[in-house]
């Protein structure tokens, strides 16, 4: 194993920026050493994609049922400690299935809820999204290619929790484009006002003031539904085709590198990062992987603290950091 350099916390870092930290060790550990004293109260966002309960042996080890629910569930305490008192905490969670069963387990939602009302954390829900992908392989394979007795589970949830009614957010800085049609109302600047079926008031006036863009819907479609069909993403998932990601996957296919299998899309990082964070707040993910959270974090100026129990992965992260574009923007901020 490679030897780390240890900071103030005497925690290994396995890399850093200008502006964060890639430390390796099991997050629910690290986080309760002198390294989530340092960040406890400062942190704006916990955004991660958690480890779900496999069936497989994972480096996290092979939780199932109450085990799996109670590691879970502990988490909601130790990530509470940490936040500011307007900070979040957004967890995407993928459907589970029971082992050799063409049946979705509860385990998933049954870990969620005890996260959400641990009576220590005094968290609540905020708002849930859905990520879906038409592009996702068929799966689970055994029921929906072999048996042909489901459907393709094409989709994620993401849920956003809070310890104040009120946390910092601002749909205003994550507009999506707006449509050809209401492109073309406000330019002329006239529409059918007056009742609707619906029993809604349209005022004469109401829809003609130029915001930049619309408020973005909780579901990302993040490829076209149908053929024809525009995707209107919000603005922040420009990511999602930045070179920046042509270059991490270039790299990792050059050095014989298999990519994390289960990377979270940049542009849905950037959605959160930008809609719940400022530039120059930390964002931290626990369960980092590649480091899709980080590298976004600071190419939108926020500070960040990255944490995975995975060697491997430290290497994917450092690829992110080594864009030319990226490194480009890390000399601009030190002038």
């Amino acid at each position: 194993m490679r030897t780390h350099e240890l900071d103030e916390t005497n925690m290994p870092i396995a890399h850093q920026t200008n502006l964060g930290r890639y430390c390796l060790g099991d997050a629910a550990e690290l986080l309760q050493t002198s390294l989530g004293k340092q960040i406890q109260s400062k942190v704006q966002l916990i955004l991660t994609s958690p480890p779900f309960p496999l069936n497989s042996k994972k480096s996290y080890g092979n939780l199932t049922g109450e085990e799996y629910e109670q590691w879970f569930s502990d988490l909601a305490p130790l990530f509470a400690d940490l936040l500011t008192p307007d900070g979040s905490i957004v967890i995407e969670l993928g459907n589970s299935w029971v082992s050799g069963r063409p049946v979705q387990s509860l385990l998933h939602l049954k870990a969620l809820l005890n996260f959400v009302s641990h009576p220590e954390a005094q968290l609540r829900l905020c708002q849930q999204f859905v990520c879906y992908n038409p592009a996702r392989l068929p799966s689970p394979a055994q029921w929906v290619t072999i048996k042909r007795i489901r459907l393709t589970d094409s989709f994620t949830h993401i849920w956003w929790m809070a310890k104040s009614d009120f946390p910092k957010a601002s749909n205003r800085k994550v507009l999506r484009p707006y449509s050809p049609s209401m492109k073309q109302l406000l330019k002329r600047r006239r529409y059918n006002a007056g009742k609707r079926p619906s029993e809604h008031h349209i005022s004469e006036d109401g829809f003609l003031t130029d915001h930049r863009g619309s408020i973005p819907h909780n579901f990302f479609e993040l490829e076209s539904m149908k053929d024809g069909h525009e995707v209107r993403l919000p603005n922040a998932f420009r990511f999602s085709n930045t070179k920046s990601n042509d270059f991490f996957l270039r790299t990792c296919r050059d050095r014989g590198i298999r990519p994390h299998p289960a990377r979270m899309p940049e542009g849905l990082a950037a959605f959160f990062v930008e809609f719940l964070t400022d530039p120059g707040d930390l964002v931290l993910d626990p369960f980092a992987g590649s480091n899709t959270t980080g590298f976004v974090a600071e190419s939108l100026k926020r500070r960040w603290v990255a944490i995975d129990i995975r060697e491997e992965y430290v290497e994917q992260s450092r690829i992110r950091f080594e864009d030319p574009e990226v490194r480009q923007l890390c000399k601009e901020d030190e002038l």
